[in-house]
């Protein structure tokens, strides 16, 4: 798992671990993060379910309770098949624009 800031927003990447152990770190390592915007890069991993991704929704509906964002960034999942209560997007952009509107949300009360 690699941490990387940039302004508000921690990236965190993950490489080598399974899906599972990569949920139960983020959440042992939340005091990292727990007050910035956070990108949850996937782009290395080759395949994901739909199992998988839904490991992330704890950790992201705790995440954005608090007024922060969480986006998952992976092109290898059926968009279709995503819960709307989790934000995933294709390209880290993608990732950087979602967090600037949330931003810009919560700047104005919604």
């Amino acid at each position: 798992m690699i941490f990387d800031k940039d302004g508000n927003i921690v990236i965190i990447t993950q490489e080598k671990l399974s899906t599972q152990e990569f949920v139960q770190r983020l959440d042992s390592e939340y005091h990292r993060f727990k007050n910035d915007n956070v990108v949850i890069n996937l782009t290395a991993l080759e395949q994901l379910s739909l199992d998988e991704i839904i490991e992330f929704l704890q950790v992201s509906n705790r995440h954005r309770l608090a007024k922060h964002s969480f986006v998952i960034v992976t092109d290898k999942v059926d968009f279709d098949e995503m819960p709307d209560e989790i934000i995933i997007v294709p390209t880290m952009q993608e990732a950087y624009d979602i967090i600037e509107m949330e931003e810009i949300e919560r700047d104005l009360g919604f």
